[in-house]
């Protein structure tokens, strides 16, 4: 017991003794000490120590042979401690403080995937989906040979298919309130928005029975209209699905249109 007291004890010591001399080397030690001891930690992954020394000397060596190595570092000590918003800001910054540096492409890069990284799950908010297509995007236009372009359009369709996601469940959730009219519009821009979903046939269908609902549910002198139109939806989905899982079930809804609409003439 008294030896692991004595250890735990020389282990206090000797961190108190380095914290007392970080603690000095950050408020008194000369640039080219600071720079040593960054890159030192910086090496030794200790990023949480370099990041602090890396604040300071960003600031100071500007203009310097010495700013775009310690610029460099210090992003990436912000990207290694996962601070990835704060990472694509200044990753963003060096590229465009030094846009023929030689860390200028990567930079770029990085400061869109970070925010590939913070972009949330597709039934959340995806301001940080849009924000990371963008930074993509003007990597892609900007550097269109260079090697990271696949990785970059791989990630781009992933993406984008969170945003598809997102918004074929927005739609479908005004289909289970009964918000029939907004989800015939909700599902219809979605189409439009990404001709090429996989959700196409869903939201096909969707449109065709959220439009049969509505009409339903319309006053008399707005239900032949409707009906008309889900009519015009029904002959659509038959026609470029006919071997679909929703098929038996369109052909129902289109029995009941049918006969709605021959009630009403």
């Amino acid at each position: 017991m008294k030896i692991y007291k004595f250890i735990i004890l020389i282990l206090f010591v000797s961190l108190s003794l380095s914290c007392s001399k970080y603690d000095k080397l950050l408020k008194n030690g000369t640039l080219k000490e600071r720079l040593e001891a960054a890159n030192n930690y910086y090496d030794k992954s200790n990023y949480f120590k370099a990041l602090q020394l890396y604040d300071q000397l960003i600031v100071e060596l500007r203009g310097s042979a010495d700013f775009e190595e310690a610029y460099y570092k210090y992003c990436y000590c912000n990207y290694n401690q996962e601070q990835y918003m704060a990472a694509a800001y200044y990753f963003k910054q060096l590229a465009k403080t030094l846009p023929n540096g030689k860390y200028a492409e990567e930079a770029l890069y990085m400061a869109a995937y970070c925010l590939y990284l913070e972009s949330a799950d597709a039934e959340l908010d995806q301001t940080s989906t849009h924000n990371a297509l963008n930074e993509f995007q003007l990597f892609v236009n900007k550097y269109p040979e260079s090697k990271r372009i696949q990785d970059c359009n791989d990630i781009m369709d992933q993406l984008r298919f969170k945003l598809e996601t997102k918004d074929y469940n927005t739609a479908y959730l005004y289909f289970k309130i009964e918000e029939y009219k907004a989800a015939v519009i909700a599902f219809k821009n979605l189409i439009k928005d990404y001709p090429a979903t996989i959700y196409k046939e869903q939201a096909a269908y969707y449109i065709l029975k959220s439009q049969y609902n509505y009409a339903l549910g319309s006053i008399l002198s707005k239900k032949k209209e409707r009906f008309d139109e889900a009519a015009n939806y029904c002959d659509m989905f038959k026609t470029q699905y006919p071997n679909s899982k929703y098929y038996n079930e369109a052909e129902v809804l289109d029995n009941k249109i049918k006969q709605q609409l021959k009630k009403l003439n």
